[in-house]
């Protein structure tokens, strides 16, 4: 699998390049899944209008309203109540699957919980645009600045698929988002590699290489 890993989604031409460079074509020649899922359970989100404005793309991070040539939803939490020819072809034809930001404990639980976690390794050719905890999903670990819901089970962890953690919405002090203070001292729980990025920026990774792509504010925190 490509991961394009973004704080604010595909928002600047930089990472709209990136994202075409990652799918091998045009954005108009690509099928796209939308995941809902992470935004249901973030206090600041939650059901409702968010929801339904990331699926519409009417949001403010550009994701879904970018051209495509199709966007689907697929719904992880509905996914362990279907039999899996039912989904898994659906997953398995679309060029890119685009991940909302919210809470990143509940939508690695329900990656999990649904089989598509187990999916992720076999879709080599399949681009993940993460969106805030849509990107953090894939890091080995968040740190507890970033947790509000917990599984059942406990574990906090997450999926790993990168070696790296990231701090997302870096912002100058006084800004929304997370300063760079409030970043280095994220950094003091966590043990990874990691990442502070802002909403201009994106992580890159595909064929063994990891590049920034940024047209505003990114640090390398750890290496």
């Amino acid at each position: 699998m490509k991961l394009l890993l973004t704080s604010g989604g595909v928002t600047n031409a930089s990472i709209r390049d990136e994202l075409i460079r990652l799918a091998g074509k045009p954005i108009r020649e690509c099928n796209a899944l939308c995941i809902p899922t992470a935004q249901y359970a973030h206090p600041m989100v939650g059901p409702g209008a968010m929801p339904w404005k990331f699926i519409t793309g009417t949001g403010p991070n550009p994701m879904v309203d970018l051209g495509w040539r199709s966007v689907g939803i697929l719904e992880l939490t509905a996914l362990p109540s279907l039999d899996e020819e039912r989904w898994v072809p659906v997953v398995r034809e679309a060029d890119v699957l685009l991940a909302a930001g919210g809470d990143v404990l509940y939508l690695c639980h329900w990656m999990r919980q649904s089989g598509l976690a187990d999916l992720l390794s076999e879709l080599v050719d399949t681009v993940w645009v993460g969106l805030s905890a849509g990107s953090m999903v894939m890091t080995p670990e968040v740190g507890e600045d970033f947790i509000q819901w917990r599984p059942p089970d406990g574990d906090v962890s997450t999926l790993g698929l990168v070696d790296f953690s990231i701090c997302p919405h870096l912002a100058p002090d006084g800004s929304p988002g997370n300063s760079l203070a409030e970043a280095e001292d994220w950094l003091t729980r966590v043990a990874a590699p990691a990442y502070a990025i802002d909403d201009q920026t994106a992580i890159s990774v595909a064929g063994g290489e990891t590049r920034v792509v940024s047209e505003g504010w990114w640090k390398v925190l750890r290496q």
